[in-house]
C-alpha cells in the first residue's frame, strides 16, 4: 500500500486549492498529512477511512498503480495533456456542462428509494452524495444487499456496489448518469424531476438500469430521492442502506404512495 499510497493521495489532493484546505476538511494534523503523502507513514485505521470518506474512494483503490488510479478516479496526469484534449468522448460530453443549469441548491446528501429491479418486490434504500466539483456536478451512490442464504450475515459479506456519475440540469429535468465502479460492468440513468420549492425535500424520478441476475435483465424503476442535507453522519446513513420489505414502518406511507404513483398516456409511461 505504501508504494502508491502517497502519489494516489496526492492525485485525489491536486482536486482542491491546496494541501491545507484539504487538511482542514478532514481535521487532520499538517504535518502528519505531509508524511502520508511522502510515505513516511501510513495512516491509522481510523484515518484511512476518513480520507476515503472525505474522497470517495475505498482503501484498496489508495494502493493501486497510479495510472490504474488515475483511469479509475476519471483524472488525467499534468503531462498528459494532449490525450486528454484529444479524447473524443470527452469532447463529445463537453457541450452538456455549456447547457446544463446550476444544481447547487440540490447539492448534498440523499436516502434513495427504489423499487429493486433484483428482487422483486423489495425497496432497495441506497445513500447518494451530490457535489459540485471545478465546475461540474459530480455524485456517488452507495447501495448494500445481504448475502443470499448460507453466507455468514456479516456485513463484510454483504454485496456492495458503488456508482460514480454525473449530473445535469437540462430544460427543467434532472439527469443522472453513472456506472458501478467496483466492477464497471454496468450502467445506470435517473432522471428527476426538481423542486420548485424554497427548500429541498423530497425528488420523484424514473431510473433504468438492468438487474442483477444472470440473464441481466433491462428494468425500469419509480425513485424517490429523500433529502438529508449538506453535511451528515456518513456511518449511520450507511447503517440504513439496504433492502425493505413495502411494509416495513421504517418506510413511510409518502415514499410508498410515491413509488407507486404512476400512470400511462399515450403510450408511456410517466410519474406523477
Amino acid at each position: 500500500m505504501a508504494e502508491h499510497f502517497g502519489d494516489n493521495l496526492k492525485l485525489l489532493c491536486s482536486h482542491y486549492r491546496s494541501i491545507a484546505e484539504v487538511c482542514r476538511k478532514l481535521a487532520i494534523n499538517r504535518a502528519q498529512f505531509n508524511k502520508y503523502l511522502s510515505g513516511q507513514s501510513r495512516p491509522t485505521a481510523y484515518n484511512l477511512k476518513r480520507i476515503c470518506d472525505f474522497f470517495g474512494v475505498e482503501a484498496y483503490e489508495l494502493s493501486l498503480p497510479g495510472e490504474q488510479f488515475a483511469s479509475l478516479i476519471g483524472a488525467r496526469s499534468s503531462d498528459q495533456p494532449a490525450r486528454a484534449l484529444g479524447d473524443p468522448l470527452l469532447e463529445l460530453v463537453q457541450p452538456l456542462r455549456q447547457y446544463s443549469g446550476s444544481l447547487e441548491r440540490y447539492c448534498g446528501y440523499y436516502f434513495e428509494y427504489a423499487n429493486c429491479m433484483s428482487v422483486p418486490g423489495q425497496i432497495l434504500l441506497s445513500l447518494v452524495h451530490l457535489r459540485e466539483e471545478r465546475g461540474s456536478y459530480l455524485f456517488e451512490r452507495q447501495e448494500r444487499q445481504e448475502p443470499a442464504r448460507g453466507g455468514s450475515g456479516k456485513a463484510d459479506d454483504w454485496v456492495r456496489c458503488r456508482y460514480l456519475g454525473a449530473a445535469f440540469n437540462l430544460q427543467d429535468r434532472l439527469f443522472l448518469i453513472d456506472y458501478e465502479s467496483l466492477t464497471g460492468n454496468e450502467m445506470s440513468q435517473t432522471i428527476l424531476i426538481p423542486s420548485f420549492k424554497s427548500r429541498i425535500n423530497r425528488l420523484n424520478g424514473l431510473k433504468t438500469g438492468v438487474s442483477s441476475g444472470d440473464l441481466r435483465t433491462p428494468a425500469c424503476t419509480r425513485v424517490v430521492w429523500d433529502y438529508l442535507g449538506a453535511d451528515i453522519n456518513r456511518v449511520n446513513a450507511y447503517r440504513q442502506v439496504m433492502l425493505y420489505s413495502p411494509d416495513d414502518p421504517r418506510i413511510d406511507a409518502d415514499i410508498r404512495q410515491r413509488l407507486a404513483s404512476a400512470h400511462i398516456r399515450d403510450g408511456l409511461f410517466e410519474i406523477d
